[in-house]
Order: C-alpha cells, then sequence, then structure tokens
C-alpha cells in the first residue's frame, strides 16, 4: 500500500476481507474508500489514521459497534456508510448525535443476519 501514496480512491468491495493493514493511514491523498460486502466485524481502525479521508462504505459487513471516539478524530469524513450491519440500538442512539458527517444506518429490523 505504501506504493501508492498519491491514491485518492481506493474500491476493495466483495474480497472476503476482515482486517486492514495499519499502513493504510499512510495513505495521505485516500479520500475514499470502498470496503462494502466483506466481513469486518469491526470498525477497521486503520481508517481513523487516514487523514483525507471523506466516505467510507462499509455497507453489508458484520459491525455492531462503532467507535464513537475514532470516529470523533476524523475531521475530514463527511459520509459513513454502515448499511446492512448488525449496528446494536444502543450504538445508534449514541453516535448519531455526536457525529458531524453523514451516518447512513439500515432502519432498525431491516439488516440481513449472516
Amino acid at each position: 500500500l505504501t506504493h501508492f501514496v498519491p491514491l485518492p480512491e481506493l474500491n476493495l468491495e466483495g474480497n472476503l476481507l476482515h482486517r486492514l493493514p495499519q499502513e493504510l493511514g499512510s495513505l495521505l491523498h485516500l479520500r475514499t474508500i470502498n470496503l462494502a460486502r466483506n466481513k469486518f466485524r469491526h470498525f477497521p481502525e486503520p481508517l481513523a489514521a487516514a487523514p483525507a479521508l471523506e466516505s467510507i462504505n462499509l455497507e453489508g459487513n458484520e459491525i455492531a459497534e462503532v467507535p464513537t471516539e475514532a470516529l470523533a478524530t476524523m475531521s475530514s469524513l463527511r459520509s459513513l456508510n454502515l448499511r446492512a450491519n448488525p449496528v446494536c440500538p444502543a450504538v445508534r442512539l449514541l453516535v448519531q448525535p455526536l457525529v458531524p458527517f453523514e451516518l447512513l444506518l439500515s432502519p432498525e429490523g431491516n439488516v440481513p443476519t449472516a
């Protein structure tokens, strides 16, 4: 990944990924990442280190918990898509009022189970 430093977009949709390398944070120009339809059970922490990241698509994974503290440090983030993830109701109530970006979630009860 470190050889792709000027990379503005990264599409890794549908690759059965469950974690990301820490080096992802060294992609200083990365603005958009598509991680939809993989196997993430947790929010990929290396994303919080990518300083220019504006849009994250994690639709269709297995994420139930959302790290509010990590998201709060992402000053460039404008959109986080967590549709079709089993995000628990408590997280929905806590996160939505605290995040300064568009948070896309599936309506409660409409999340497919894996």
